[in-house]
């Protein structure tokens, strides 16, 4: 979900760093502005944003909500509904972009956040005024011509930069993010208010722009089409006021056939039962147990939450509530309905309990094996029936769900309402509104989800969370390498500053490690202060953004960071190294591999526990090799057996043919990227180091007839390369 590259060659440094995305992002750079313009995404509307400002709530309609404070929205990607913007060129401009995009949407999936930067541009009065190089075939492409090209880069996308300093980017992708946001509002009676009905059109425009030609949705936007998905936005369409035969270009009957062909809905995967339980559209007792439980198990048992990866749990801790309460919104006629819709026989005669384990061929990555079938059992059929009757139900479960509730309002809290990402943002909103209809929780999280929403061409979509800081520290570094310091010194230093004050400043509150959680304080996170959670990787980039910044002339980019939040970066990435060497991203790794055996995920794979990855390795190298070299006296000896045992687990972890697997981006060129530079910048060279000799040998092989490299995303779950 995240990435960008890096090569001695400014001009292909640049470029790679502004265009390589991660494998469910658009494979562009998406930008908005900050305080307070204006973007064109609506028929006659516009939406703006918000960054440093407190945020207004007045199209909620609801003013009693509990907004952040102020000094908690740095970087805050919001949008509004304007009705009276745009010219009526300006419209059919916009209207033109949409049109051009449906046209394409078979051949080019992802959208070019047209809207925002043609109003963006607009404002700013942005006028290229460098020529376009052209360069004819055969002819020699001199240092003037190189040089005249990066600086037109230059100059555009540092008019890209929001006046706060950072570069907002669309992180959107996957279409099972959507869905349940519009579930959980229908249920809890927001919809109307948190989305009136010029939203509710760009939702649904979304949907229909990214529906296959078979009529399914796949599980992004790039992907084949897949029951979860296909149910979720058929749903969706429904809730949306579409008719059971509505929608463009019959979307609505189109979808139907689909899910009807593959067997109905009995055939979604374990996420989709959840999400169709709660909705009302399936019963409970056809998904798998998850039982709360699990959170007052003693913590030293190896199958606790707190071994699990941090989005695991996060994911399992709010669906464990609401499976716990065995929690379902409304029945209303729209939901008998969707029972009457959606299934191959009627909704009376389902075999609920035969129906668990079943899951379309399809929406399959990783099936289960036979040990957590007979797990699920075991629960299913000993368990449940026990904790769900007296005395047990009053001693055991409902201390449970107490305890359960407790991490999520401590999760909710210490992400300012964020939460840690947008499929866990719905599931912990809603047990919330569960736990307490009209309680502050609620409130406060209804009041976040517009740092959620992002608008383009394609419509209003959901994005798995922010990726300010993250696109913020590798647009820098590109600058940077541009050497052109001379001709962006504010926007180098609108940059710092923002880098500075995202930097995460405490721990988690209180007893952060009974609650399971690590230090944070001198971390970044992937999106910005709020959120609370720090990541190895985006921390090293923003250590190094600062150590950069530091040897530079204070005039131009501003007053360099203090020593003592270096040294709390630091001690962020010297916690987080394993003991074969690699980094883990978000907390340490080291629970136990077979763990992954009760992965219950049928679409994703590795996900239980945390694991080392080679571009945090890589960049943490970077990062503390720099920062070695201007403090060199603070904790040495441990940062040179870091980077020792750091360079040695990438080249123990290498692929036969020279690459390396990318586990946060497509794929093997971007995991190669990332190898060589911690490589290079642990004294590692092509004349020293045959890692690096394999390395180069595959990416020279790899290199299209045109001159550039490309693959496809199909690398990433398949893990074999794809051109």
């Amino acid at each position: 979900m995240k990435g960008k590259c890096h090569t001695h060659n400014h001009m292909i440094h640049i470029c790679l760093h502004l265009y390589l995305k991660g494998w469910y992002e658009s494979l562009h750079i998406s930008q908005l502005k900050s305080t307070p313009p204006l973007y064109y995404a609506l028929p006659l509307p516009l939406l703006t944003n918000h960054h440093i400002h407190p945020r207004k709530s007045h199209h909620l309609s609801q003013t009693s909500l509990q907004t952040p404070p102020p000094q908690y929205l740095i970087a805050s990607q919001t949008w509004e509904f304007d009705p009276h913007a745009g010219s009526p060129e300006e419209r059919a401009e916009v209207e033109e972009v949409r049109l051009n995009f449906y046209n394409n949407r078979y051949q080019v999936k992802p959208s070019g956040d047209l809207l925002w930067r043609m109003q963006f541009l607009k404002e700013k009065n942005f006028k290229q005024t460098i020529p376009p190089v052209k360069i004819e075939d055969g002819e020699e492409i001199t240092y003037e011509k190189a040089t005249d090209s990066l600086k037109r880069a230059v100059h555009f996308f540092s008019a890209l930069q929001a006046s706060d300093g950072h570069w907002p980017a669309e992180n959107a992708g996957p279409l099972f993010f959507l869905p349940p946001l519009v579930m959980c509002l229908n249920i809890t009676g927001h919809l109307n208010t948190v989305f009136p009905a010029e939203y509710q059109k760009e939702i649904l425009r979304y949907i229909y722009y990214h529906q296959n030609e078979d009529g399914g949705w796949g599980l992004h936007i790039e992907g084949h089409s897949t029951m979860f998905c296909t149910a979720l936005s058929y749903i969706c369409m429904r809730i949306l006021g579409e008719g059971a035969d509505g929608g463009e270009d019959n979307a609505c009957a189109r979808a139907r056939k689909w899910i009807l062909d593959h067997g109905g809905i009995t055939h979604m995967p374990s996420w989709g039962k959840t999400w169709l339980s709660i909705l009302g559209v399936f019963e409970w007792i056809g998904s798998n147990p998850m039982p709360p439980e699990f959170w007052i198990l003693p913590s030293c048992l190896p199958m606790h939450p707190a071994k699990m990866w941090c989005y695991c749990r996060m994911v399992y801790m709010p669906m464990s509530y609401l499976y716990g309460k065995r929690f379902v919104g409304p029945i209303t006629p729209l939901i008998l309905q969707l029972r009457e819709e959606l299934y191959t026989q009627p909704y009376n005669q389902v075999n609920w309990k035969q129906v668990r384990h079943l899951c379309a061929k399809e929406d399959i990555y990783y099936p289960h094996p036979l040990i957590q079938d007979l797990l699920w059992d075991s629960l299913y059929i000993f368990t449940e029936p026990l904790l769900t009757r007296w005395p047990f139900n009053k001693l055991v479960r409902e201390k449970a769900l107490q305890v359960t509730m407790k991490h999520i309002h401590y999760e909710d809290e210490n992400s300012r309402y964020i939460t840690i990402g947008c499929v866990e943002k719905v599931l912990c909103m809603l047990a919330c509104w569960a736990e307490d209809p009209n309680g502050d929780y609620f409130k406060k999280h209804i009041a976040r989800i517009p740092d959620y929403i992002w608008v383009a061409e394609d419509g209003i979509k959901m994005q798995s969370f922010g990726s300010q800081e993250w696109d913020t520290g590798f647009a820098v570094q590109a600058l940077l390498a541009s050497n052109l310091t001379d001709e962006i010194g504010p926007i180098l230093a609108r940059g710092h500053d923002f880098i500075k004050k995202s930097q995460v400043k405490d721990n988690p509150s209180g007893d952060f490690e009974s609650m399971y959680r690590h230090i944070c304080k001198g971390s970044w996170t992937f999106s910005d202060q709020d959120h609370g959670w720090q990541v190895s990787d985006c921390t090293a980039e923003g250590l190094k953004c600062c150590l950069l910044f530091s040897m530079m002339p204070p005039e131009i980019v501003g007053e360099k960071m203090e020593p003592e939040r270096f040294y709390d970066s630091v001690n962020v990435l010297l916690s987080l190294q394993s003991k074969n060497g690699g980094l883990a991203a978000w907390e340490p790794a080291g629970a136990q591999e077979w763990l992954e055996l009760l992965n219950p995920t049928e679409f994703f794979a590795d996900i239980v526990i945390e694991h080392e990855y080679v571009e945090c390795t890589a960049s943490a190298i970077q990062a503390l090799v720099l920062f070695k070299k201007l403090y060199p006296g603070h904790r040495k000896k441990e940062i040179e057996n870091f980077i020792k045992n750091a360079a040695q687990f990438l080249q123990d972890i290498q692929m036969p043919d020279g690459s390396w697997y990318g586990n946060w981006g497509v794929c093997f060129t971007y995991g190669t990227w990332f190898a060589l530079g911690g490589l290079v910048a642990a004294a590692k060279t092509y004349n020293n180091c045959p890692t690096i000799c394999r390395a180069v040998d595959f990416l020279l092989r790899a290199q299209r007839d045109n001159g550039g490299w490309g693959e496809s995303y199909l690398s990433c779950p398949n893990k074999v390369m794809y051109f």
